[in-house]
């Protein structure tokens, strides 16, 4: 593929994952600065009751409450260190004792609670209330998570400066079942077991705030390649794992490719081609090499094209060169015949060309020649 078309094509995968905001940055979640405690109210004051050992209180529920806290967590927490009081998220507390707690359950204790992060992080909290968790939350499903799932409370921390494994660990507190698959793949198995910065976590493919999935974007399959471009496409990166960067011309120079690229740009439209997670799976991702891979010819390819084509038989998958264009070492057979026609067409199309200039000055010259007997 020409240079100026990757591109372009790249350019507009780029554009269309920015559309759906599943960027992997996201914003830090510690505020610019402190701001003075609230409601003359500072932490010595919340301490001296609260750094008490086993304190709690039992809920409507049945459930309890747990209330002490440990004073060099907190201080040691992105919080702590930049000097907000207590009172800036608890907000209400004005005298002792407490008003009491108008909650049924653990639960929603910590989802009313989270709601104070909004004062300090307006940008993030405008993010949360469309994404994946957001629209769960709204949905009437408490379970789903707040900002204090992933950062914590009194421990509340950014994730700038923390290992990237540290991110497939948060996620796996709801997702234990997806992150048993992505521990075991090939991303996982280099972030988790061998701490490779390389290799995306989570937030990678949907993202931080804007926390993107299957079911809450209808669009995030259509444009899933996008997703792995940003590594798979990088030539650096990539060379340094021997893995082949022409994924996207080739995944383009078929039929499934061209389908897709149609459909990504034209709104409303949902594709039945495959894209990349159809053939390779998601979050269980295996090298091709590998016996249980989906993509392994020898052992699982054939399977994995009948998913959408049922009556293929052996030989289908056979003629797959992978995601490397032929070359002397990789299908010779397609190379050689390849690099005939690159040649023969040229060639015959300019003997054509060449034939025409001539007879056309021929022609010329012979019409010259009977006007000069005239």
């Amino acid at each position: 593929m020409p240079r100026r078309r990757l591109t372009i094509v790249v350019g507009l995968a780029g554009l269309a994952l920015a559309a759906l905001g599943l960027s992997a940055g996201g914003v830090s979640a510690t505020p610019a600065g402190p701001a003075p405690p609230a409601q003359g109210v500072d932490n010595e004051t919340c301490l001296a009751c609260h750094t008490q050992a086993d304190m709690r209180m039992t809920l409507p529920s049945g459930e309890e409450l747990f209330l002490t806290v440990d004073r060099d967590v907190y201080g040691d927490s992105a919080h702590g260190k930049g000097g907000y009081a207590c009172v800036q998220c608890h907000t209400g507390y004005t005298g002792f004792p407490h008003e009491p707690i108008q909650v049924h359950t653990r639960r929603e204790y910590s989802v009313r609670q989270a709601t104070s992060c909004t004062r300090c992080h307006q940008q993030q909290h405008e993010q949360t209330l469309v994404n994946a968790h957001g629209q769960a939350q709204a949905a009437g499903k408490v379970e789903a998570a707040v900002c204090t799932d992933c950062h914590g409370a009194h421990d509340a921390a950014s994730f700038e400066g923390r290992p990237r494994s540290a991110i497939p660990q948060t996620c796996q507190k709801c997702h234990s079942e997806i992150y048993a698959l992505y521990e075991d793949s090939v991303h996982g198995a280099a972030l988790i077991g061998e701490g490779n910065p390389d290799v995306p976590a989570c937030t990678d493919c949907h993202g931080t705030h804007t926390v993107d999935g299957p079911t809450s974007a209808e669009r995030f399959h259509l444009l899933s390649p996008s997703i792995c471009l940003k590594c798979h496409a990088d030539e650096e990166l990539m060379a340094g794992y021997g893995i082949s960067t022409q994924v996207l011309q080739t995944y383009l120079s078929d039929f499934h490719g061209k389908t897709v690229l149609f459909q990504a740009s034209v709104p409303g439209q949902e594709t039945n081609k495959p894209v990349c997670d159809d053939c390779h799976s998601v979050h269980d991702i295996l090298p091709p090499n590998d016996p249980a891979s989906t993509v392994n010819i020898q052992e699982n390819l054939l399977g994995t094209c009948q998913k959408c084509h049922p009556g293929a038989e052996q030989n289908f998958p056979a003629a797959w060169l992978g995601h490397y264009a032929p070359s002397r070492e990789n299908a010779p057979l397609v190379y050689f015949v390849d690099l005939f026609y690159k040649l023969f067409i040229p060639s015959v199309l300019g003997v054509m060309a060449v034939f025409v200039a001539t007879d056309v000055a021929r022609r010329i010259l012979n019409r010259r020649k009977g006007q000069g007997h005239e």
